[in-house]
């Protein structure tokens, strides 16, 4: 089985700063770490370190961030398939942390933005029925609608982080397979939380719902039941990536042993994000093939 994550790709600059600041303050900030990132690109990675082979198409820049992006990405186990797109700066994210782990990112989408959708449907020609399909919420609503229905037609399992919010997402759930949700964003996508926001979802079209609610665990949903994980008791020092570990090893642990979604994969990726929280960065602190393979077991 093959993983094509089609998304994003970013460099990641981290601030950390003693507190979040109010509107019209300037405060004083020390840089972290600048890293890869952008959620396409940390899913890719987490899956083809987890050992399953992961395809990753995104669009990039012809600029000094490009350069370093294809830099950080020949380091990793991905298979790159990576767009050019004329006159744009490649995509990047100004993250801010707080002593308590919390942060907050703004984050640029240009090269996102201007995929192309005959450029994102042509990298599933070689997928094969079974294969995954992985998107997430930055890319424009004709190229996201145009890929999940690429796949449905090649029977791929479709899996969908809807992240960051858009407007069209409510159109999209009869298109996939598994849906990835924190609390947040499943409150403002359903008027709901917890099960019922899950049923919503379930009701919708979705297949499978994961529902995390950071130190409170997460849930699976079918229509045939629930499945609660708790999490990972660690320290927290950086949130960043966190959610994209846990969607990304899931996804891996289910299908390297052939399986669906599973509590088995859930408490993978319970144990996975666990470790990204507990040091500071992105990818630097995604867990490394060694520990991927012992926390799948493998």
């Amino acid at each position: 089985m093959d993983a094509y994550v089609i998304g994003n790709v970013a460099i990641d600059e981290t601030l950390a700063v003693s507190a979040m600041p109010k509107p019209g303050a300037s405060i004083l900030g020390t840089e972290q770490s600048r890293d890869l990132g952008g959620k396409g690109a940390n899913q890719a990675v987490v899956m083809a370190r987890c050992g399953l082979r992961t395809h990753l198409v995104a669009g990039l820049g012809d600029d000094l961030r490009g350069n370093l992006v294809r830099q950080r990405l020949a380091a990793e186990p991905v298979i790159e398939r990576l767009v050019s797109v004329t006159g744009r700066s490649t995509d990047f994210s100004i993250i801010l942390t707080t002593p308590d782990g919390e942060n907050a990112i703004v984050t640029t989408t240009d090269c996102a933005q201007n995929l192309g959708v005959a450029q994102a449907v042509a990298a599933l020609e070689d997928a094969q029925p079974g294969d995954l399909a992985v998107l997430q919420g930055n890319l424009t609503d004709a190229v996201t609608h145009s890929v999940l229905e690429a796949a449905r037609w090649r029977r791929m399992v479709t899996a969908f982080n809807p992240s960051p919010l858009r407007p069209f997402f409510g159109a999209l759930w009869s298109l996939i397979d598994i849906a990835f949700l924190n609390e947040g964003e499943a409150a403002a996508l359903t008027d709901a939380t917890g099960q019922e926001a899950a049923r919503k979802l379930l009701a919708a079209g979705v297949k499978m719902v994961v529902l995390t609610f950071g130190r409170d665990g997460a849930m699976l949903a079918t229509e045939g039941g629930i499945i609660r994980v708790p999490a990972v008791i660690c320290p927290v020092v950086d949130t960043t990536g966190a959610g994209d570990t846990f969607m990304a090893t899931a996804l891996a642990s289910a299908a390297l042993r052939g399986a669906t979604l599973d509590r088995t994969a859930i408490e993978h990726a319970s144990k996975a994000s666990a470790l990204t929280v507990s040091r500071p960065g992105t990818q630097s602190a995604f867990p490394t093939v060694e520990e991927f393979a012992a926390i799948l077991d493998r």
